[in-house]
């Protein structure tokens, strides 16, 4: 039982590996096909893009953490931090718009690629964030920018 134990060990260490390499193989070619196939700008959308009565449409998710959103958040919005958006993703759904958007963009981008990479193609990132969406004017940013349309 002696030698058969480390010899296990190894075993299983060595199919682990194999599993992980497999896996994350499969991660980056997902990433790789993604990224060659995404329209420039991905998934971003400026504030002035959205007319007011679109906000009721989508589901708006703040990826800031729970003390941020308790603050201040887009009216409607569900809070998910950031690197909890697939491992909460089955409370997001793939028929309609999903905004993410953080303070200025960037962890709601890693956000948006994980979803995408994982086959949610309906998100948007709100470009500049919630500092840019209230710079702008929040909820009325897009009448006062003189109606842009939304680029969906």
């Amino acid at each position: 039982m002696k030698r058969f134990f480390p010899a296990l060990c190894i075993g299983l260490s060595l199919i682990a590996s194999s599993a992980w390499a497999d896996n994350k193989a499969a991660a980056v070619d997902e990433m790789a096909g993604y990224l060659e196939f995404v329209d420039y700008g991905g998934a971003t959308i400026f504030p002035e893009q959205i007319p007011k009565s679109e906000y009721a449409k989508m589901l708006i998710i703040d990826t800031r953490d729970a003390g941020q959103f308790a603050k201040d958040h887009i009216p409607g919005a569900i809070n998910i931090e950031w690197r909890q958006v697939l491992a909460k993703s089955s409370q997001i759904p793939k028929d309609k718009t999903v905004l993410l958007y953080c303070n200025g963009g960037t962890l709601s981008s890693q956000a948006g690629f994980a979803l995408r990479v994982a086959g949610w193609d309906n998100v948007k990132i709100l470009d500049g964030g919630f500092t840019a969406w209230k710079a702008k004017g929040g909820l009325d940013a897009n009448a006062q920018a003189g109606g842009a349309q939304p680029k969906h």
